[in-house]
């Protein structure tokens, strides 16, 4: 109450976090698949060959992708996982009102209508849009952002909204890894006495194109590798940006995870693997990072593979993104979380201009 008599209104913000969804069962993964390709943003081709290719490569790809999901259960435990990192972030706002964090999905449930829905519900005096992704590119941060604008719009949600952009350097983002990959090398050191180590910090590729046209991607991702090897006390020898999860004929940014492996083999170098993109364990990390990749460890000869968790529900990472939240409360323009600042300069045109 005021002195008045008045009643305050207690302030409501909605906190919707952004991430690609993963397929919650085996009859979902051609759909999820169909969901992925037609997406513009990944298949540039005009609707509705679009659409026609994105069948035909759905169709061509599930019974691969239903046997790499077979491994896990067969679904993404993406879900589950993103539902635990809103609810912990949503008891390190409880001073900043009532918060309440909703999942986004831009490929699988919930996608963007359905959680728009639910946050128009909420009746939000506020929201924050909060990729899971730390480094943009047009591909997840703007594909994602593009589309729940689209699904705010056709059911009149019109709270004032703000994005958060990116955080490749974020503090809390860098400490979390820091603090993982630190117990990471100490692993490794046990199981190789003796043997040199190199950090590979692995991200999910894009077709070079892709970043011709100007997307930052490759660029933050060398930020947040960069900005963790500094505070690990790294030398340039001691760790690599590199890539994995191709798909089809199209060149790709490099170099590869795969080929990084194979160059360790040769120098009897052991590897702590951190996932640089990926906040969350899902078919990537569980599958690709610590199955495949590690029996490609194994045959090249890597004295000893760990590979590093995502940095998930950690301490420091949460209360980041925490401060990133509140940062975006504060601020009339979209947040970009740097040492530097945290309000995105004109000049780095990911949030002024998301197809960049």
């Amino acid at each position: 109450m005021t002195g008045g008599g008045k009643r305050v209104a207690k302030r409501r913000v909605a906190v919707v976090l952004f991430n690609l969804g993963g397929p919650d069962a085996p009859a979902a993964v051609r759909p999820f698949l169909y969901n992925l390709f037609s997406d513009p943003a990944i298949i540039a081709l005009p609707s509705p060959l679009r659409q026609l290719v994105a069948w035909l490569v759905a169709r061509r790809r599930a019974p691969i992708a239903r046997a790499i999901y077979a491994q896990i259960g067969g679904g993404s435990p993406l879900l589950p996982n993103t539902e635990a990192q809103a609810r912990a972030l949503e008891a390190r706002l409880a001073d900043a009102g009532e918060v309440k964090a909703f999942p986004c999905m831009r490929y699988w449930h919930p996608l963007s209508d359905a959680a728009a829905a639910t946050v128009k519900a909420f009746a939000p005096s506020e929201i924050v849009l909060l990729p899971l992704y730390p480094q943009f590119s047009s591909t997840t941060t703007a594909s994602s952002h593009g589309a729940w604008t689209q699904a705010a719009a056709r059911i009149g949600l019109a709270a004032p909204t703000k994005l958060v952009c990116c955080y490749p350097a974020d503090p809390g983002f860098v400490a979390a890894a820091v603090a993982l990959i630190r117990a990471g090398l100490q692993e490794a050191a046990a199981a190789a006495p003796g043997r040199a180590v190199r950090v590979l910090f692995s991200a999910h590729g894009l077709p070079q194109r892709v970043i011709e046209r100007g997307d930052p991607y490759a660029t933050q991702v060398e930020q947040s590798a960069r900005a963790i090897a500094g505070e690990l006390g790294l030398g340039e020898q001691d760790w690599v940006v590199c890539y994995q999860s191709r798909v089809g004929p199209l060149e790709w940014i490099g170099p590869s995870t795969d080929a990084e492996i194979k160059r360790a083999g040769d120098d009897k170098t052991a590897i702590v693997l951190f996932p640089v993109a990926f906040v969350s364990e899902h078919s990537e990390t569980l599958v690709e990072l610590d199955i495949e990749y590690r029996h490609l460890a194994e045959r090249s000869g890597v004295p000893a593979y760990v590979r590093v968790q995502t940095v998930g529900t950690t301490e420091p990472f949460l209360a980041g993104l925490a401060d990133l939240v509140r940062a975006a409360l504060a601020s009339p323009a979209p947040v970009r979380s740097q040492r530097g600042g945290r309000i995105c300069a004109a000049a780095d045109r990911c949030c002024v201009n998301p197809a960049a």
